[in-house]
C-alpha cells in the first residue's frame, strides 16, 4: 500500500487489509510505505488513527517508511493510492516487469477508470470517505487474490 508521506491514506489501507486478513485466516503480508521520505519513521497521521479506531482498528503501531525499489522485487502486488504515486512506482521499477505488479487501488471497484483515492490531509472530514474507499478496495482484494 503506497501514498505519498505514508501517514494518511497508505496507514489505513494496510491496516484494514490485515483485520481481513486475520479474519479470513490468510497467511499474507502487508506493508505500507510512502513515495516521500517527509514523514519516514513517525506514525499515522492521528485523524487516520482516529478514523481506524472508530471503526475498531488500531494503526498506532505503524510508522512511516519510504519506498525502495527492492519492495517491487519483495512483494507480489504493490497497490497506488493516486495516479501520481502509481506513476513514481512505475519509474522506480529496476526492471520493466516489476512495474506490472503495480495497481492502482480503486482500479479494484472501479476497473479502469484510473480513479485516486484522495488525499485527506488537507481535509479534516475527508478521512471517513477515505476510509470507506479502501474498505471496499480491501473487499476486493480478499475476493480477486485469495
Amino acid at each position: 500500500m503506497v501514498c505519498l508521506g505514508n501517514i494518511c491514506r497508505s496507514p489505513l489501507a494496510e491496516g484494514i487489509l490485515k483485520e481481513k486478513i486475520k479474519q479470513h485466516q490468510l497467511d499474507w503480508v502487508v506493508d505500507s510505505a510512502g513515495t516521500g521520505y517527509w514523514h519516514v519513521g513517525e506514525g499515522p497521521d492521528q485523524r487516520s488513527v482516529a478514523v481506524a479506531r472508530q471503526r475498531g482498528i488500531d494503526i498506532r503501531d505503524q510508522r512511516a517508511r519510504q519506498l525502495r525499489s527492492k519492495d517491487l522485487e519483495e512483494f507480489d502486488l504493490i497497490f497506488a493510492m493516486d495516479t501520481s504515486n502509481y506513476r513514481s512506482i512505475v519509474n522506480m521499477a529496476p526492471r520493466p516487469a516489476l512495474s506490472e505488479k503495480v495497481h492502482l487501488i480503486l482500479d479494484l471497484i472501479y476497473p479502469g477508470e484510473g480513479r485516486s483515492v484522495p488525499d485527506p490531509y488537507y481535509d479534516d472530514y475527508g478521512f471517513e470517505g477515505v476510509y470507506d474507499m479502501l474498505e471496499e478496495a480491501c473487499d476486493q482484494i480478499i475476493v480477486k487474490f485469495r
